[in-house]
């Protein structure tokens, strides 16, 4: 499996023979440059210029917006609503599971969810969580979070990049929240199965879209 981030909360996850899933694709006008992406799936967590942009992925068979259970192209995806922070929407966190490695987006989400909402985030292997404000969880709610969940990998998003025209935390201010001197850093995320997994919780940063080196 492979994760690309593309800044916010975008990010493109492939694996071999399975189907290929974008997330939260965001408009131009986020500062963030134009998405041009492919994938079969396109998950929204919410409807926002900076998470509801499907125009700027093609060849997408489904386009999920809401909670509920899907098997499309070999992979297994669960959609479990939560309240935003504003409380003007429902914020969609999706489940993704390739083969037994479990990924969670947890899109716009504005608080800590409910004890059944944590249950069902319990088994996650790598969690994709907001940690700089906004609309979103700060460093602390979303560091308390991760304590919860306990997953083998956290991988930030959502927080300032350069160019972006919203105003968001800094990502320094998350790892200092989880005791995080150094985080590991990384084009993409490349995962080979449950079996290589840290034991214990990592943080893994990854660079977006304008920061990886072309070729």
């Amino acid at each position: 499996m492979e994760i690309t981030w593309y800044g916010l909360s975008c990010f493109r996850i492939t694996e071999r023979k399975l189907a290929t899933i974008v997330t939260d694709p965001f408009a131009p006008a986020v500062g963030l440059g134009e998405l041009k992406l492919r994938a079969d799936i396109v998950t929204i967590s919410h409807d926002a210029p900076g998470h509801n942009y499907p125009a700027a992925v093609t060849g997408v068979e489904h386009r999920l917006t809401g909670p509920g259970e899907y098997e499309i192209g070999g992979v297994f995806v669960t959609g479990i609503a939560t309240p935003s922070k504003t409380g003007k929407f429902n914020n969609i966190v999706y489940l993704y599971n390739y083969n037994g490695l479990t990924v969670a987006h947890l899109g716009d989400i504005g608080d800590v969810p409910s004890q059944k909402q944590i249950e069902d985030l319990e088994l996650v292997n790598v969690l994709l969580v907001p940690v700089g404000a906004g609309s979103s969880l700060n460093a602390a709610r979303a560091a308390e979070l991760v304590s919860m969940l306990e997953p083998n990998i956290v991988v930030p998003m959502h927080y300032q990049v350069p160019g972006l025209t919203m105003s968001l935390e800094p990502l320094e201010k998350f790892l200092k929240e989880m005791g995080v001197t150094e985080a590991k850093s990384e084009a993409s995320l490349k995962l080979g199965g449950v079996d290589g997994l840290p034991q214990e919780t990592e943080v893994i940063t990854l660079a977006h879209k304008e920061q990886i080196p072309a070729g």
